[in-house]
């Protein structure tokens, strides 16, 4: 039984080793970024809000980005009213944004949403870069500074700090804040210190129209946020990390609509993930690329749920194989091994989501949180269009 047993341990460790080598890595490399100088404040930028049947929270992200700390002559709100079926539009404006209506029935999506902002800001001539911002967000002030800093210092994209605006509203917003700050903050930190790419999050990045003439932009998948951060990467470009500054949206805490986002999410990756995975390894290979290589890491580290997964199976497994046969331990070092890189990986993310002790309780709930998201990829769901996400009621 010996041989059997180490073949199924091999099988099982060597996902659970490279993961968590790569978690480990990123927590060890994961300090504060130092901010660049401050930016002359020339750069004019198109701050774009897709909003699909946003009613409910647009003036509140409309009102937040007024409220950025850049000369109001060198800066537009445009929301871009895609396929709507209620007053988007009209508060929009009332509340102060530039308003773009699109109807398009056989091209729903953020990604075609996106595309066409894109265009009618290009054609304007009145922006050096776009900046992407969800309908549900609130930013901080320096967003723009942020990206302008970098900008003038040779980055052509950027993204912010992607975190939780209503991290309190139940136990799971709370968990999900703590993935973010892991996810986000960490690996991103890691990543800039590296000089690869943080990729791109879907909410508050920002690309000049320089780097969009020459990488168009054409990623109309589930998650096309990260394929066109794959794109930059494939065309020689990284995505710089601003840390400083935050865009930070509405996470749901029911459990049917977090369900519906979450599918949509896994969906979207998974089918990136046999699609981009290996041209980026053969760029990694055959132009040395390191930022090619990242974003293959990235896509093949899978979310954390799956990666306590299989290491609780291998120390499991390791665990009744060195009672079996006590030549059989190194399995099972191995095993607390990666339970513990996996555990400081996310201990920091604890640490720099300011949850404080009340996450720290709320992560004794996350084997019932990894059980409903483990029945719930196993329902089948293909949403072929920009299906929105059912908003809770945003704070006033």
């Amino acid at each position: 039984m010996a041989p059997l047993l180490n073949f199924v341990l091999l099988l099982l460790a060597v996902p659970g080793i490279l993961a968590s080598l790569y978690l480990l890595l990123c927590t060890l490399l994961s300090a504060a970024p130092r901010s660049p100088a401050a930016s002359r404040r020339e750069l004019r930028f198109d701050v774009i809000v897709p909003a699909h049947d946003e009613a409910s929270g647009i003036a509140r992200t409309v009102r937040s980005l007024l409220q950025l700390d850049w000369p109001a002559a060198r800066f537009r709100v445009l929301v871009i009213a895609d396929n709507c079926t209620d007053s988007t539009a009209a508060i929009a404006r009332a509340a102060g944004a530039l308003v773009l209506e699109r109807t398009a029935a056989d091209q729903r999506g953020k990604g075609y949403a996106l595309a066409f902002a894109f265009d009618h800001s290009r054609s304007g001539g009145a922006a050096d870069a776009v900046v992407i911002v969800d309908a549900d967000a609130e930013v901080s002030a320096n967003l723009l500074e942020a990206f302008a800093s970098r900008i003038e210092r040779g980055a052509q994209a950027v993204q912010a700090h992607y975190g939780v605006l209503n991290p309190l509203a139940s136990w799971r917003t709370r968990l999900i804040t703590i993935a973010k700050a892991s996810f986000h903050i960490v690996r991103s930190r890691a990543r800039e210190r590296l000089g690869v790419s943080c990729g791109i999050r879907g909410n508050g990045w920002c690309v000049t129209h320089e780097l969009l003439r020459q990488v168009p932009y054409r990623a109309f998948s589930l998650t096309e946020d990260v394929e066109y951060g794959i794109d930059l990467g494939m065309a020689g470009f990284r995505v710089a990390y601003a840390d400083e500054a935050h865009a930070n949206a509405d996470m749901v805490s029911g459990e049917q609509a977090a369900g519906k986002q979450r599918q949509r999410w896994e969906a979207g990756r998974l089918q990136l993930i046999r699609t981009k995975t290996l041209p980026l390894l053969v760029a990694a290979v055959t132009r040395r690329s390191a930022v090619c290589l990242d974003l293959a890491l990235d896509l093949l580290v899978l979310p954390l749920s799956y990666i306590v997964l299989d290491v609780a199976a291998l120390s499991t497994l390791a665990g009744i194989a060195t009672w079996l046969h006590l030549s059989l331990w190194p399995w099972l070092s191995i095993g607390l091994a990666c339970a513990c890189a996996v555990v400081v990986y996310v201990l920091r993310g604890w640490q720099l989501s300011g949850i404080g002790a009340q996450g720290l309780l709320d992560l004794a709930r996350a084997p019932a949180f990894m059980a409903w998201k483990m029945l719930l990829m196993l329902r089948r769901s293909k949403p072929a269009e920009w299906i929105r996400t059912d908003r809770e009621k945003p704070k006033p």
